[in-house]
C-alpha cells in the first residue's frame, strides 16, 4: 500500500489520534449534556407529573448508561483541555511525552468516573 504516487504509507493509528477522535465526540457529549440539562429544567417547570416521567426516564438502566458516558465525556474534555493548555504554550509536544498525556487523559476520565459513579452509588443517589 502506498501513500502517493510510488511513496511507502506513513500514516499509522497513535494514541494522540485516538484521543482527538474522542475529544470530537466528547464535544457532541457536552452538547447533549446541555440538551438532557435543559429538558430536566423545563421537566421541573412543567410540574410533577413531567418532573417524575424525566427523572424517571433518566433512572432508567438506558438513562444511567447515557449519564455516565456523558459523565467520562464531561472528565475526558477538561483532561484533554488541560493538555492542549500545555501544547499551546509550546510544551509536551515530542513523541512520547504527547503519547503519555494521551494515556494520562483517557485514564483520568476512566478513573474520575468510576470514582463519581461509585461515590454516587454509596451514598444511594442511583
Amino acid at each position: 500500500m502506498t501513500g502517493g504516487i510510488g511513496s511507502p504509507l506513513l500514516w499509522r493509528w497513535h494514541i494522540t489520534m485516538a484521543t482527538s477522535i474522542i475529544h470530537r465526540g466528547s464535544i457532541f457529549g457536552i452538547y447533549l449534556s446541555a440538551l438532557l440539562l435543559t429538558g430536566w429544567l423545563l421537566a421541573l417547570a412543567s410540574g410533577p407529573e413531567s418532573y417524575g416521567a424525566y427523572t424517571g426516564a433518566l433512572s432508567s438502566p438506558l438513562g444511567l448508561l447515557v449519564l455516565f458516558g456523558l459523565t467520562f465525556t464531561l472528565f475526558f474534555n477538561l483532561a484533554y483541555n488541560v493538555r492542549q493548555a500545555f501544547w499551546d504554550m509550546g510544551k509536551g509536544f515530542k513523541i512520547p511525552e504527547a503519547n503519555a498525556g494521551s494515556v494520562a487523559i483517557i485514564a483520568f476520565a476512566v478513573v474520575t468516573t468510576l470514582a463519581l459513579w461509585a461515590v454516587l452509588f454509596i451514598l444511594g443517589v442511583l
